[in-house]
């Protein structure tokens, strides 16, 4: 708003001076003569001039009142524009980020709304997660069939992994998924400001960060922290309906198999084959990620608290981590997401049980 009435008061200086000109270029033009000869008779070096009363007088009040009129102008408009300097700067920022979100939004948005229909397998213009089409080829029988894949939610997609791991995302893809390059950089179609858009779309229908620390019974706001409470609750309700109807023996084997609050996170999306097109293969035995049973975990992280802290951050590209481990930044964190007792229901669940 403030840089609005900036940008109002500075056009409207402008338009004062283009007014000022234009009266005074009439006037001087009406004022001449055009008769023939006349610039003789009104030629400067033939025309009577003001005398010392008139230019000593009232023709210098006329002159000083301007030049006072001139530079009150000037102390004062300068300084106002000035003052309100760093509102403008900060409205055209947002200005932008605007612009961004709506651009975003429309290559986000179904085909038929002349989009790339990244709403189309992500669930919508809010991306809660959805299904796309996939073809599977099985890589024992040869196999080839069509299957429907499970696409993941993206309204917490910055809770799991952080811009750059967003924007490879979107660049490169995800091999053997639906997921198809969309950089330029990975022989898709969108160049780099377009896909600067898609991502502030991206952050502007995220499940806000807010009422997500509980201290003293109160609700905090906390950016850059957890899920909601809310959402988490429905996380924990999901795991031990599934434990009391019997779906699971533990919560730590429902909160890795089941795909969990609005979000729609899942361990087994990465970790059990065909659990993204329903056909979920032994649990844990490796898809995008790798094998974690018969103790696998074990091998790739020497203590407990070494694997807690990997699924809280998950990987970073090319970050040691375990015993010999670098990471590819496939691996997203759910340190936002889960609670520090689910991980470890999960972490319990994965070394023991697996």
């Amino acid at each position: 708003m403030i840089s609005l009435v900036t940008s109002t008061f500075a056009s409207l200086i402008a338009l004062f001076f283009v007014i000022g000109y234009v009266t005074y270029a009439f006037f001087n033009r009406s004022a001449g003569r055009a008769e023939i000869g006349s610039e003789i008779e009104l030629a400067a070096n033939r025309k009577e001039y003001f005398d010392d009363e008139i230019l000593e007088g009232k023709r210098l009040q006329k002159m000083q009142l301007l030049g006072v009129l001139m530079l009150a102008t000037i102390t004062i408009g300068l300084p106002a524009y000035w003052i309100l300097e760093p509102s403008r700067q900060a409205g055209a920022t947002s200005g932008k980020e605007n612009r961004f979100i709506e651009w975003g939004s429309n290559l986000f948005a179904p085909t038929a709304e002349g989009g790339f229909n990244c709403a189309g397998c992500h669930g919508g213009m809010k991306g809660p997660g959805g299904a796309a089409p996939y073809t599977i080829t099985d890589s024992k029988t040869g196999e080839v069939k069509s299957v429907t894949w499970k696409a993941p939610a993206i309204n917490t997609v910055f809770y799991r992994f952080d811009e750059s791991e967003v924007r490879f995302i979107l660049q490169y893809g995800r091999p053997f998924s639906p997921m198809s390059p969309w950089g330029i950089e990975g022989g898709g179609p969108l160049n780099a400001q377009q896909i600067d858009t898609l991502l502030a779309y991206l952050k502007s229908i995220q499940i806000p960060r807010e009422d997500c620390i509980v201290a003293d019974a109160k609700p905090l706001n906390c950016e850059g922290g957890h899920l909601p409470v809310v959402e988490q609750e429905k996380v924990q309700a999901a795991a031990e309906k599934s434990v009391a109807d019997g779906t699971y023996s533990s919560i730590g084997e429902a909160l890795f198999n089941l795909e969990l609050g609005s979000g729609g996170f899942s361990c087994a999306r990465c970790h059990t084959p065909g659990w993204s097109w329903g056909e979920p293969g032994q649990t844990g035995s490796g898809a995008f990620g790798w094998n974690l049973t018969g103790g696998a975990t074990n091998t790739h992280f020497s203590t407990e608290q070494e694997m807690i802290n990997f699924i809280k951050a998950g990987s970073k590209f090319g970050a040691k981590y375990g015993v010999q481990g670098q990471g590819s930044g496939r691996m997203p964190g759910f340190g936002d997401l889960l609670t520090a007792e689910q991980i470890q229901q999960i972490v319990n669940y994965v070394r023991n049980e697996l």
